[in-house]
């Protein structure tokens, strides 16, 4: 089948990231007295983010009775307020090389483009705003806008549902976590592409059975064209 929607992540595949989100969440950990590596944040990355924290705390809170929904936002709150405010003031804020042309390429092919991301509405509207894609993509869901983020399937269902696509042999997932893929391949997505610009080396996605890894973006419409070139031929 021709695929007719790309879903792509947000922070590491749409949008620079120099490991900000990670040091704000490690900020908000420390915020309620919990010391946290970076390295130990990156693989939660692309996880709807109080399921990240409570994943963090369960492993380094050794009374889990302390480990309550209040915690959880609490430490939520701060990292909201925190990548907020770094979004609206901060000079870094970008794409990275070749996504908007890879949307613009795609969106002349009539393919649509939607955006989903780990993050809440209230941040990832802020990236949005400033990044001035309100035109460049054609639908955006957050994790709190959905029963389960990822790895389930229920963002990728809600944009599907928004836009008329009725089979997920019609979708293309990229993103560069294991959940990015692992949603994909739960939803059913015909394409569930790594890519390497975000928290995940090629070695470390290899594990997670993508149907391709890719260096740049920029590869995208190359695959989406192949799977275009087979369906004429079927």
């Amino acid at each position: 089948m021709s695929i007719e929607l790309v879903v792509f992540d947000m922070a590491g595949t749409t949008v620079r990231d120099k490991n900000f989100v990670g040091v704000a969440f490690q900020q908000a950990m420390q915020s309620q007295g919990y010391d946290i590596a970076i390295g130990d944040v990156n693989p939660l990355m692309g996880y709807e983010k109080p399921l990240a924290i409570k994943m963090m705390l369960e492993v380094r809170e050794p009374d889990k009775a302390k480990i309550t929904d209040e915690l959880v936002d609490a430490i939520h709150t701060h990292f909201v307020k925190g990548m907020i405010a770094f979004y609206k003031t901060t000079t870094e804020i970008g794409p990275l090389p070749h996504v908007e042309e890879t949307f613009d390429i795609l969106r002349a092919e009539g393919i649509k483009i939607a955006l989903n991301t780990g993050f809440s509405r209230d941040i990832a509207d802020v990236i949005i705003g400033r990044l001035g894609w309100e035109n460049k993509i054609d639908h955006l869901v957050a994790s709190d806008e959905v029963p389960h983020g990822r790895p389930y399937p229920d963002m990728i269902r809600k944009i599907m549902t928004a836009l008329g696509i009725e089979s997920a042999e019609r979708v293309a997932k990229v993103g560069d976590t294991e959940v990015d893929i692992n949603e994909g391949i739960n939803a059913g997505c015909q394409y569930s592409i790594g890519i390497t610009t975000g928290a995940f080396t090629r070695e470390e996605l290899l594990p997670y059975n993508p149907t391709h890894i890719i260096d740049d973006i920029a590869e995208v419409p190359g695959i989406i064209a192949t799977s275009h070139a087979l369906a004429a031929k079927s």
